[in-house]
């Protein structure tokens, strides 16, 4: 399922991040997305966007299952929602986006806004 118009729900001038949890397709999943990577990046850094974490081997510390679904859990920052949509509906991206589709047994994408635990 894709929901790009629930972007129009977050701040028009403020940074999204985006949460994608990642898990591959074996064999040949981790290097697929890797291609996905190498050819993505350009146009993040065009968007303005940061890569802000990346991180593997998930283990829960709380909750009910020892291992999450994912195997990858990668955060990037956008500028705006908007700087966001015009990376991902460019023709540039649909010709990188094949080898992320590649690489997936089972993506998802989160949007979230920037948040203070202190308020």
């Amino acid at each position: 399922m894709t929901d790009l118009a629930a972007l129009n729900d977050f701040p028009a001038d403020e940074p999204i991040v985006m949460v994608n949890l990642l898990k591959f397709k074996q064999p040949g999943g981790l290097d697929s997305y890797l291609r996905y990577g190498a050819g993505v990046t350009p146009l993040l850094e065009r968007a303005g966007a940061k890569v802000r974490y990346g991180g593997s081997l998930p283990t829960a510390v709380i909750g009910d299952d020892a291992k999450p679904w994912w195997d990858v859990i990668l955060v990037v920052e956008y500028p705006t929602p908007a700087a966001f949509l015009e990376m991902v509906t460019s023709e540039e991206y649909a010709t990188v986006h094949v080898h992320r589709e590649a690489a997936l047994e089972r993506g998802e994408l989160i949007a979230t806004s920037n948040w203070s635990v202190t308020g």
